[in-house]
């Protein structure tokens, strides 16, 4: 599986309708890929003071986030992917590292990535290095993915079904998560497509999106949570930047 991406990232909020049109329309030019639908769970870290996605959610130029992420349901010879993403001036670049599921009942997340040996796990340690993180909010989704055959760079994602729940400690291995149980962060009639790609949008594309009024947005799962469920409870107040 890939280590290494830089790509643009565009996200628009849609109905059901929307998505089942999308889809139709797509379909002419893309393929959904191998795995059809698949779950995704993911694990995002935090200081106790909820710091990284505080300024995630300020918009500043550089930004980045550390998450653990397993697709499918957690098995005991699943592969799971500790990424770090940053973005930079709008474009999102991701390293990740492969840790199979027995390694993450071995310790803290510091002394897995201390284990491994190269370029993605020193980026990770030099992160963990200037802060002290844990296991905050697990983020779960059913996703359906489109690949193109004309642009192997250019992939669409729709994302349903997202639900959150805050971690304990025991979060670390995904024993305690529990994908079908949390709080929804969309309506039941919307979900979240994102346009990954590594240049322009191609026109057909554009094209598709204008004429049914389909428009970008800024979103972030991390931070909606954050914003819409988390910040009040913590004493953080009426976070401005939380809106």
């Amino acid at each position: 599986m890939q280590t290494f991406f830089k790509r643009r990232e565009k996200k628009y909020l849609i109905t059901r309708e929307q998505g089942a049109a999308l889809q139709e329309l797509i379909a002419q030019r893309m393929k959904i890929d191998q795995y059809g639908e698949y779950l995704v769970q993911n694990l995002y870290y935090d200081t106790d003071n909820w710091d990284i996605i505080r300024k995630s959610i300020e918009k500043p130029f550089y930004k980045e986030k550390l998450r653990l992420r397993l697709y499918g349901q957690n098995k005991t010879d699943s592969q799971c992917y500790l990424e770090l993403k940053k973005k930079l001036d709008g474009t999102t670049y991701k390293r990740r590292i492969t840790i199979p599921m027995n390694e993450l009942n071995n310790g803290g997340i510091s002394e897995i990535v201390s284990a491994h040996d190269s370029q993605v796990s020193r980026e990770i340690e030099f992160f963990l290095g200037n802060r002290t993180v844990s296991e905050k909010i697990y983020i779960a989704f059913k996703r359906i993915a489109y690949t193109c055959e004309e642009d192997r760079n250019l992939r669409i994602t729709f994302d349903r079904e997202i639900l959150f729940s805050l971690c304990s400690r025991e979060n670390l291995n995904f024993n305690y998560c529990d994908p079908n149980n949390g709080i929804r962060i969309l309506s039941s009639n919307q979900s979240l497509m994102e346009i990954k790609t590594t240049g322009a949008m191609p026109l057909w594309l554009t094209r598709i999106l204008s004429e049914n009024k389909i428009f970008a947005c800024s979103f972030s799962k991390y931070g909606v949570c954050y914003a819409k469920f988390i910040f009040k409870k913590h004493g953080f107040g009426d976070d401005k930047n939380a809106a």
